[in-house]
């Protein structure tokens, strides 16, 4: 027979069971919304069954999903605080990843917004700027450090109140069997900077609440996202707002987008990405 102390403790495992049972179909300022087509949040004109990712990111938070060629991303600045460290390695091969340098090399363009190829290191498309309604984005700073975080809010671990950029993702990299070594300098979006005359950069902050950017998969990838105060940030405190994040099934870019066509460059950099989807079947 049972012991008291057995009875207890099964007794304790049971209510434990049936709290987090009543937890079921509640709905978080800050969760994954699964099936994908239960988001509150489904963008206009798009299926809510068409969605293959949907989720609210919290303010210090994170996120990371591997997503087909073609499919569609759209994420959200539902208050004008949030700024989302963006990191794309290519699914099928991750050796090739975000080459920011490239980025604004290729365009002949360092600001980032619609139409904008975010290239690889092997000059090919990662993913297109589609849609842009914020213009307020860097492709110069990177992300917050664990030492710059240390520095100026005394933490940066990513189970602290006060994660750095690095430190998530650092994390959310490991969740696909990759390591710091993998990642490299990414962009930021929703909060912006300028390079003045003297050279300087300097923080342009949000375009406000309700910005939206939409960015199209050229290759299938693996999508980091920290979303973290940008480190020339001025204010004080750890301020960053919430951040919401969409995608659904959609077509790369083609020879009939204005895209592809708009610069020689850029033609040749879509013609490198379709040949090797090609050769790789």
């Amino acid at each position: 027979m049972a012991t008291i102390a057995e009875h207890q403790q099964m007794d304790t495992v049971f209510a434990a069971r049936q709290d987090a049972r009543a937890q079921d179909g509640g709905i978080a300022e800050a969760m994954p919304y699964l099936p994908a087509a239960s988001s509150p949040f489904v963008p206009d004109g798009v299926p809510a069954e068409a969605l293959t990712w949907a989720e609210a990111v919290a303010p210090g938070g994170y996120t990371h999903r591997v997503v087909a060629r073609g499919t569609r991303i759209r994420l959200d600045d539902p208050t004008g605080e949030a700024c989302a460290h963006l990191f794309l390695l290519r699914a099928d091969a991750p050796h090739e990843r975000l080459n920011v340098a490239d980025t604004v090399k290729i365009p002949w363009q360092a600001y980032l917004g619609a139409g904008h190829p975010l290239l690889s290191g092997d000059g090919r498309v990662l993913a297109t700027i589609a849609v842009d309604t914020s213009t307020r984005h860097d492709a110069f700073c990177g992300t917050s450090s664990d030492a710059w975080n240390t520095a100026k809010y005394g933490d940066a671990r990513a189970e602290s109140p006060t994660p750095s950029g690095q430190s998530l993702l650092t994390l959310a990299a490991a969740k696909h069997g990759l390591t710091w070594r993998d990642l490299g300098p990414g962009i930021s979006l929703f909060q912006g900077v300028q390079v003045e005359a003297d050279g300087a950069v300097s923080w342009r902050g949000s375009a406000g609440a309700g910005a939206a950017v939409e960015l199209v998969a050229e290759l299938p990838l693996i999508v980091l996202i920290a979303d973290v105060p940008h480190p020339l940030d001025p204010r004080a405190q750890y301020v960053v707002g919430p951040l919401r994040v969409h995608a659904w099934r959609s077509t790369p870019t083609g020879p009939g987008d204005p895209a592809f066509t708009s610069s020689p460059e850029r033609t040749r950099a879509y013609l490198n990405t379709i040949d090797d989807v090609e050769a790789r079947g």
